[in-house]
């Protein structure tokens, strides 16, 4: 790729951390960035805030420090974090079947599922098999009903296939049957709203004018994504295909207010850094206690090693999702910490957790790259944050 202007980056940085800012300025004119924020916290202290670019295709609006965008699947940890709060407290058990707490799910062969296999990709429910429109996502009760009605794709328990959007959906609605609220709802009633944290599952009214345009890189627009998902598996198509989003749905009015705990979550690299950041602190942020370290703890409790039945391809080695986020492992897409965690989103946005290391880190951006995982801008960012003198374990 041609290299291009760097454009104005504002925020702040720590000396020591002045190679994550020139990594930062390197996306712009290396590798395509537009608009973009990073966020670290060291010991839940900010040490990275910046942003730059521009927040349109159009290169009218600048990229500002309360610029939200949508950041597909790092919002997992969100919905994640919400079952582990409610197992906190004794309101849910993760090694209890599903059927426990959502009764029409025991259906079709799913009686022994448990809530453990939401959370770690193993419940064999990565799409639905029959077609399913982004209208009828949209539509929370369909979208569950059809999902306690399906059979699984594989032998529940066996091996991760990542559930790209019917995760949020699995392990929401478990949320809502116990809380009677939906994610987005019990997310910012214990967490976002008190702390402060600007991440939204569902954006609201007047937020929207923060709200970034997400632009897809050319390469992955039209007929040539189409043939990506033309070659995957039937699992793999059902899981990313049906329904296939992209940058044009998720700006529409009807995507940002919809309940999607899987890939609709909007945010500032600040409120990522901040929700990966009590995975980080043993439950802890800003001085309060809002899970156990114990619980803060198991989100990284590995569920077994493996080629992912979606995704495997895109690694070079197998992969381990915990319960809710995916460690770094052999990959190191998480760092070198083998047992540090996070996630990508479509495109690549990513949160992570370092828990020896005492870092989080998020990462937002509006051109979505092509890269099924770890984009080179994300990885330039993390090499950058531990070549500070981070420790890697």
């Amino acid at each position: 790729m041609a290299e291009q202007a760097t454009p104005q980056i504002d925020g702040h940085c720590d000396t020591r951390f002045e190679g994550v800012r020139a990594a930062f300025a390197d996306n712009f004119r290396e590798r395509g960035e537009l608009g973009a924020a990073v966020s670290v916290l060291l010991d839940g202290e900010p040490v990275v805030d910046l942003w730059g670019g521009w927040a349109d295709a159009a290169r009218s609006r600048p990229w500002e420090r309360e610029t939200l965008v949508n950041v597909w699947s790092t919002t997992k940890a969100a919905t994640a974090l919400c079952a582990h709060l409610l197992a906190d407290r004794g309101l849910l058990d993760l090694d209890a079947p599903v059927a426990t707490y959502w009764p029409e799910f025991a259906a079709a062969g799913k009686e022994n599922i448990r809530v453990h296999h939401l959370l770690s990709h193993r419940a064999g429910l990565a799409g639905l098999r029959e077609p399913h429109t982004l209208s009828e996502l949209y539509d929370w009760e369909l979208t569950t009903a059809r999902l306690a009605a399906t059979e699984p794709w594989w032998e529940p328990g066996t091996r991760s296939g990542y559930h790209a959007l019917t995760y949020g959906f699995l392990v929401g609605e478990v949320v809502r049957r116990i809380t009677g609220q939906l994610p987005s709802t019990y997310l910012h009633q214990e967490v976002t709203g008190p702390l402060g944290i600007d991440f939204f599952i569902r954006l609201p009214e007047n937020a929207a004018r923060h709200v970034a345009e997400l632009v897809h890189s050319p390469a992955a627009a039209g007929s040539e994504q189409e043939a990506v998902f033309d070659q995957l598996r039937p699992v793999a198509r059902a899981a990313l295909g049906n329904p296939l989003a992209g940058a044009a749905d998720a700006n529409t009015p009807e995507w940002r207010a919809a309940e999607i705990p899987a890939a609709g979550g909007h945010g500032t690299a600040r409120g990522v850094a901040a929700l990966y950041g009590l995975f980080t602190g043993q439950g802890r942020s800003d001085g309060r206690q809002v899970l156990s370290p114990q619980a803060a703890e198991r989100v990284r409790e590995g569920q077994g090693s493996c080629q992912d039945l979606v995704l495997g391809a895109a690694f070079e080695h197998d992969t381990e999702i915990g319960l809710g986020l995916w460690l770094s492992g052999r990959s190191n897409s998480y760092g070198p910490n083998p047992r540090a965690v996070g996630h990508d989103g479509f495109g690549g946005s990513f949160g992570l957790a370092d828990p020896e290391a005492g870092i989080s880190i998020g990462y937002v951006m509006n051109r979505m790259g092509t890269h099924m995982a770890d984009d080179p801008r994300k990885m330039a960012l993390i090499d950058a944050v531990y070549k500070a003198g981070v420790p890697s374990a």
